[in-house]
């Protein structure tokens, strides 16, 4: 690990506001839709993410971190560590800068998600899920050069997400409340961050699937936690092992509570959201449809962050029609 990282602070408004004009170029200011459920069901509005360029929001930390190196800095080439949307996000903004790339990619990472990359012109190093996990709190790995783009531990690349809290109020400024997945933790940090910063009685929810929520764990607890049930599922893109000690610090500012749903909770979102609003999305951007649906954010107006929408089709089909 690199002797001294960067303290962690807050994501201060004005570099958000910097951040947006920095990737006005690079990435989409995505439509925010209201979901039609009919009377009994809560007003809840979707933050189209999966409309990016990558079909993920990672794109917009990914542009800032990207923009922000010095000439030096990208002449060496980046690197980062991914599952599949940061990965993606890292080689669209490398392209567009002509930096070269690499991922360390995790080798559970969905087929579509690896192909992705691979056509991005980012050069691919498979690894086991704990080869990863440690090389991303070690932040080196044997082959991968350049300088390292951390996929959620990095005030650039968060900064770049808390854009979209700004487009949220902007576009639905009744909001009292905003649900965001949960992997790294990057996501919600921005999107919080932007939020309080602008609305603080807005209420920010993580959500998290019921096999993989060391968030919510470690709320309950008061301190990052292990979550020693943890299992593979098809929401590869939130949820994890543990919590980063430093990515609690930045949570627990700007994050109020954590709602967990069931894997058959997540199928139905995803279901619902192709069936009302013709979006396909992957696991972890329907968990906060999901969230909303369980009543406990409240009847809205809440806007659910639709992450991503990276996901084999034929597999997105097997999970709709499976929902009951």
């Amino acid at each position: 690990m690199p002797a001294t990282l960067e303290a962690i602070r807050p994501i201060e408004l004005g570099e958000i506001r910097e951040a947006r004009k920095r990737i006005a170029d690079t990435i989409v200011r995505t439509p925010l839709v209201r979901l039609e459920l009919g009377p009994g069901y809560p007003d809840i509005r979707l933050k189209l993410e999966n409309l990016q360029p990558i079909n993920a929001y990672k794109l917009r930390g990914a542009a800032n971190a990207v923009a922000m190196l010095s000439e030096s800095e990208r002449k060496r080439g980046v690197w980062t560590i991914s599952a599949g949307n940061a990965g993606q996000g890292v080689a669209y903004a490398a392209r567009r800068f002509g930096v070269p790339s690499t991922v360390v990619v995790i080798e559970t990472a969905p087929e579509s998600k690896v192909e992705r990359m691979r056509a991005l012109g980012a050069r691919l190093l498979p690894v086991p899920y704990e080869t990863a996990w440690k090389a991303l709190e070690e932040r080196v790995y044997p082959g991968a050069e350049g300088t390292f783009i951390h996929p959620f531990d990095d005030h650039n690349f968060i900064a770049g997400h808390a854009t979209m809290g700004l487009e949220i109020l902007e576009d639905a400024p009744d909001t009292v409340a905003v649900i965001a997945s949960i992997g790294g933790g990057g996501l919600i940090t921005g999107v919080g961050s932007a939020i309080k910063a602008l609305r603080p009685d807005v209420k920010i929810w993580g959500a998290e699937p019921e096999t993989a929520a060391p968030a919510a764990l470690s709320f309950a607890q008061g301190s990052p936690q292990v979550f020693k049930d943890w299992k593979a599922s098809f929401v590869d893109g939130a949820g994890g092992q543990s919590v980063f000690p430093r990515m609690w610090e930045r949570m627990k500012p700007v994050v109020d509570d954590y709602i967990v749903v069931t894997l058959e909770e997540t199928r139905r979102a995803m279901r619902l959201m192709a069936e009302k609003a013709r979006v396909i999305s992957e696991g972890a951007g329907a968990l906060p449809l999901a969230a909303a649906l369980t009543g406990k954010a409240g009847q809205g107006p809440i806007v659910a962050i639709v992450s991503g929408g990276n996901i084999d089709l034929k597999k997105f089909c097997e999970l709709i029609g499976s929902a009951t």
